[in-house]
């Protein structure tokens, strides 16, 4: 059986099946903010998420960061780095690519266990 949860309007749901939580295409809430800030506000729905879930961060299996600006790196690992736990961090891939709206810098899917 697959279990939806509904994420919000700016978000997509999440999906959890077979024991793992798929969480696709977290976007920030605040369209004006530089890339830390937006990073920050992705991952604290990620950690929302994942708790409604029934997991948390130092279950999840892989994330994959898409950045508008490829030059944003060392923001969004600044608060990658901030928010992982040490010897937690899952296997990670960062690209750039053009955003559903201009607006957003990040966007981040994650798979986690529960």
């Amino acid at each position: 059986m697959i279990q939806r949860i509904d994420a919000g309007p700016r978000m997509s749901e999440a999906s959890i099946h077979d024991g793992v939580v798929y969480l696709a295409g977290q976007v920030p809430e605040t369209d004006d903010a530089d890339i830390e800030i937006q990073t920050k506000e992705v991952l604290a729905a990620i950690d929302a998420l994942l708790a409604q879930a029934g997991s948390d961060k130092t279950r999840i299996l892989r994330a994959q960061i898409f950045l508008a600006d490829i030059g944003d790196f060392a923001g969004m690992n600044r608060a990658w780095d901030a928010w992982v736990v040490p010897g937690s961090a899952p296997s990670r891939a960062t690209v750039e690519a053009r955003l559903a709206r201009p607006e957003w810098k990040v966007e981040i899917v994650v798979t986690a266990a529960l």
